[in-house]
């Protein structure tokens, strides 16, 4: 018998990216948000998988120096999707083919991008 804690993912369209964490913290802030947050980070998700690079008031690439971030001699442009309109929380991600590579988590704003 299974545990009861073994969550079942949900499946991705073919048409949809695919979300993935790039390190434990990425991974546990994404946690804590859905603790504080769960309905925006459904959407973060539904929104993530279904069009990460679409330029709206809360998804966009990041200025400046953390614009873009280099990953195995790769670069990438790395973007920022806010969850809620008010909030401070900020999800850091960039894409590569049809994968949405979750960097960094913020639960409140970044210093980075004050």
């Amino acid at each position: 018998m299974a545990a009861k804690d073994d969550l079942v993912p949900r499946p991705t369209k073919r048409s949809e990216y695919t979300i993935r964490f790039t390190s434990a913290g990425a991974r546990k802030g994404w946690r804590d948000l859905c603790a504080t947050i769960r309905n925006p980070m459904a959407d973060s998700w539904d929104f993530l998988t279904r069009s990460p690079t679409e330029r709206t008031p809360a998804n966009y690439p990041l200025k400046g120096e953390l614009r873009f971030i280099q990953r195995e001699s790769a670069t990438y442009e790395r973007w920022q999707h806010k969850p809620t309109q008010q909030g401070d929380a900020r999800i850091w991600f960039y894409v590569v083919g049809r994968d949405v590579f979750v960097e960094q988590v913020h639960t409140h704003h970044p210093n980075a991008t004050k």
